[in-house]
């Protein structure tokens, strides 16, 4: 019959259960770490700058001819939704400007057959959030607050996560992105104090921003 020390472990195996049990942790904690950071919105989103099926230039039209953003996105202060803007409104100026150029016989010929032109979305919410653009229009929230400077983009691009936390510091802290509701167009309108002025406007504008769960998930 065997000695019972035969069925003894060595030493060694008493630091095998924690040596294991720490490594584990060790890494889903690197693991969780890298996906919380890398796969946020703030990586995966902002930068994306698909190609359009037509070349459009915001830095000529927004930019350059200072064309309002209202003129193509028709309904931003009516409606929970911008708009993208119809081949109607590209052909009120292109009947008669660059009418040989091979992009615009794009629209033309959407506008004759009455296709749409199929655009990329850029900037798009999950379909659990809800976003009302004219709500925050007519507070004096501006384009350029979510947007960016577009009209410094020769190609468009998501500059914001657009992420519930980014959207909860703003309503958290809206004054320094409110402004009076005759600039929200003006991409390039900026002025002393704007916090100060921000807090001014909330109480004429009769702003309440909420942060319950039902605000955006409907």
């Amino acid at each position: 019959m065997p000695k019972i020390e035969n069925f003894i472990f060595p030493k060694w195996s008493n630091y095998v259960l924690p040596t294991v049990l720490i490594s584990i942790t060790i890494i889903l904690s690197i693991l969780i770490g890298v996906i919380w950071y890398w796969m946020s919105p703030k990586h995966t989103d902002v930068g994306y700058m698909p190609e359009q099926p037509i070349p459009y230039s915001h830095k000529l039209h927004a930019g350059e001819l200072g064309i309002d953003c209202r003129y193509c996105h028709v309904n931003v202060e009516k409606s929970p939704k911008a708009t993208i803007p119809p081949t109607e409104i590209c052909m009120n100026c292109h009947k008669t400007i660059k009418k040989d150029s091979p992009h615009i016989e794009k629209i033309r010929s959407s506008f004759a057959n009455n296709t749409p032109i199929e655009w990329v979305r850029v900037h798009k919410l999950p379909d659990y959030a809800y976003f009302d653009h004219s709500r925050h229009v007519n507070s004096g929230v501006s384009c350029v607050e979510c947007h960016g400077r577009v009209d410094k983009m020769e190609v468009v691009r998501q500059v914001e996560p657009l992420s519930m936390s980014w959207c909860l510091d703003c309503h958290r802290s809206p004054a320094k992105h409110i402004r009076p509701k005759d600039k929200v167009t003006d991409l390039t309108w900026t002025t002393k104090n704007k916090e100060q002025l921000g807090m001014e406007l909330i109480k004429k504008y009769h702003i309440k921003t909420s942060e319950d769960c039902s605000t955006c998930h409907r």
